[in-house]
């Protein structure tokens, strides 16, 4: 009986044990364990990503250095003389020839500002200041080349004029004139100056020719 005690005794006591080993193998390790952190290849440091920065825009273009020449317009070119700005006259000196007189129709600036001459003059002989062209219209010489001919104030632009006498035509009506209307070239006022002529009524006959101004 006292055998059968001591057995059960030895028995509780080593199922105590196992149980008491069990448990131990069971419960948290009394060691902490070091945090080990795996970076992939290539990708550098395991720290967080620093935040991505925009580059700076552009700055806006800067103006112009405070010092810097203001710039400067260029004068204004002169304009084409016109009628209410010249005078004209006629210089005989050119003499004649088989019926015909040649002069000089010269235009002269009388304003305060250089003007152009540019081409040729509109002649015709008219009956007065205020009258109609009588007959036929001045033709073109082309004989001397066109160009711009600059006139400060006081100077002078000239182109030849030819007249042929009224009396060389058999079939002109011939009737008085006062003088020239004048047209400066590229404009519709004119210039009238007097100079009393015969003149032919009929527009079939041309007893004028003009030329192109040329520097006096």
């Amino acid at each position: 009986m006292r055998s059968q005690r001591i057995f059960q005794g030895i028995a509780v006591s080593t199922a105590a044990a196992a149980a008491a080993l069990m448990l131990t193998a069971c419960g948290p390790s009394s060691t902490p364990q070091a945090q080990t952190t795996t970076t992939a290849p290539g990708t550098g440091s395991a720290s967080p990503e620093a935040p991505s920065v925009s580059p700076p825009s552009s700055a806006a273009p800067s103006s112009a250095p405070s010092g810097a020449a203001p710039a400067t317009s260029t004068p204004a070119s002169p304009g084409l003389c016109k009628a209410a700005a010249l005078s004209a006259a006629t210089d005989a000196s050119g003499g004649g020839a088989a019926g015909s007189v040649y002069m000089k129709l010269n235009l002269t600036n009388t304003g305060p500002e250089s003007c152009i001459l540019k081409g040729f003059p509109g002649v015709s002989l008219a009956a007065d200041n205020a009258g109609a062209p009588i007959g036929a219209p001045a033709t073109r010489d082309e004989s001397a080349p066109v160009v711009d001919v600059l006139l400060a104030p006081g100077q002078t632009g000239s182109a030849v004029l030819r007249y042929t006498q009224a009396g060389n035509y058999t079939d002109c009506t011939m009737v008085d004139a006062a003088g020239y209307r004048i047209y400066p070239p590229e404009d519709t006022a004119s210039l009238f100056l007097p100079q009393p002529t015969k003149a032919c009524s009929n527009a079939g006959i041309t007893l004028l020719s003009i030329g192109a101004f040329q520097p006096a």
